[in-house]
């Protein structure tokens, strides 16, 4: 049996909790390695007020998912379907497949997979007077909602699951801290970075703020920048494979 070979560079992962396989199966299609950073997890909600603001979110004119999360979530507590003249939107490809592979087969879904890109949809300008069910979860994509309600609609909101904050893998730190291949920081959530930057003990916060970070957007950009990060790439969008592309693209990978 042969060796696994060694990376010839990692990616650091600031994705929930047992989320991190798709950049993982990137990383390696690239030769590269993982280094999974953990701010939280992610916990399904299942009570009767979660129930009852579904139901409401789901019975709406239009609804918007804001990530596969948000579906495996809402999922889990009721079939999926659009109903005859609804407008079911997602905030980028990846939640209009995981909708898709629910049952909602007509998903308007933005090119820029981001929140700016979600409320340019054309579905979305002329909302006065409808309800826009909002599935999603505490924190994050906090502009939707006003948006929302600024264009004169009734927001019903459904937080189908919370951000569990969870202490930092001791493993992944001590791996980080011993890394001499080159690294990259895989941006998807500001909130992740400023959580990890607050629970990293000092000396890998340095080691940190002086890689490479791929964002997944170019609020992102500006965010890491302001957080003290120099070299600072937008990717393609926020899949792994946009973000793993964006690394390679100046790295000795395969």
């Amino acid at each position: 049996m042969s060796r696994r070979s060694t990376p010839s560079w990692y990616v650091i992962s600031l994705r929930p909790r047992g989320e991190h396989a798709a950049l993982r199966r990137e990383a390696a299609r690239r030769g590269g390695g993982l280094i999974a950073l953990s701010p939280w997890r992610l916990q399904l909600r299942d009570d009767d007020a979660t129930r009852a603001g579904l139901h409401d979110a789901l019975a709406a004119s239009h609804v918007v998912f804001t990530s596969p999360a948000a579906v495996r979530a809402a999922r889990a507590l009721q079939a999926l379907h659009a109903r005859p003249g609804q407008s079911v939107c997602a905030v980028g490809a990846g939640t209009a497949a995981a909708l898709q592979r629910a049952g909602v087969a007509n998903v308007h879904s933005p090119a820029r997979m981001d929140s700016e890109g979600l409320l340019a949809l054309p579905v979305l300008q002329d909302v006065r007077g409808c309800d826009v069910g909002l599935v999603t979860a505490p924190g994050g994509r906090g502009e939707i909602a006003p948006a929302l309600g600024a264009r004169g609609a009734r927001v019903l909101r459904a937080d189908v699951y919370v951000r569990e904050p969870v202490p930092l893998s001791t493993r992944a730190v001590q791996q980080l801290r011993e890394a001499d291949a080159p690294l990259v920081l895989a941006l998807s959530s500001g909130a992740a970075l400023q959580c990890v930057l607050a629970a990293l003990p000092a000396d890998p916060v340095a080691k940190v703020k002086a890689v490479r970070v791929v964002a997944a957007s170019e609020r992102l950009r500006t965010l890491a920048l302001g957080l003290g990060f120099v070299d600072v790439e937008v990717a393609a969008g926020p899949r792994p494979r946009d973000l793993v592309d964006a690394a390679a693209r100046r790295l000795p990978v395969a």
